[in-house]
């Protein structure tokens, strides 16, 4: 999905750690709160479309989604792993 070359250059917008793939239990949890209508992104808006995948700040504190291939890399964004219990 995404070159591994590559992955190590990406960085969080916000705060500047490194990224790594969110496991896919992770993603999954995400898109059961977005079928629930749950889940907002840092940016305080809601997330209606489900996400194929994530990057996941090395901290694990937020996610950045993908979709169709694309890392949406706006730090608005990015979505709290806070909102999904134990992840």
């Amino acid at each position: 999905m995404i070159d591994k070359e590559l992955l190590k250059l990406l960085r969080c917008p916000r705060s500047r750690r490194t990224m790594q793939l969110a496991p896919e239990s992770l993603v999954s949890k995400l898109n059961e709160a977005v079928k629930r209508g749950e889940l907002r992104d840092l940016g305080d808006q809601k997330i209606t479309q489900p996400i194929d995948a994530a990057l996941m700040v090395c901290d694990g504190a937020e996610v950045y989604p993908i979709r169709g291939g694309i890392v949406s890399m706006v730090a608005e964004e990015a979505i709290p792993t806070a909102a999904v219990d134990d992840h």
